[in-house]
């Protein structure tokens, strides 16, 4: 699972990092930043799915997986 997470949208609730802190921080004043990349280890998903379900403005979402490469 890949996320994003727009700042411009972000209105500071704090949801995200209340249920997924290792993805994201807060700065001092509440706004939200992704941490990493934006990768989302396997056992983390339910954490990062409820902190998107949770966020009032929809400022994360999940990104679709890369196209896989020819070979």
């Amino acid at each position: 699972m890949r996320i994003r997470l727009d700042r411009t949208v972000c209105d500071g609730f704090g949801k995200c990092a209340e249920h997924a802190a290792r993805y994201f921080s807060l700065d001092d004043w509440g706004y939200a930043s992704l941490t990493g990349n934006g990768e989302v280890a396997p056992e983390d998903e339910p954490a990062v799915t409820r902190a998107l379900l949770d966020c009032p403005v929809h400022a994360v979402t999940i990104l679709p997986p890369p196209p896989e490469e020819d070979r």
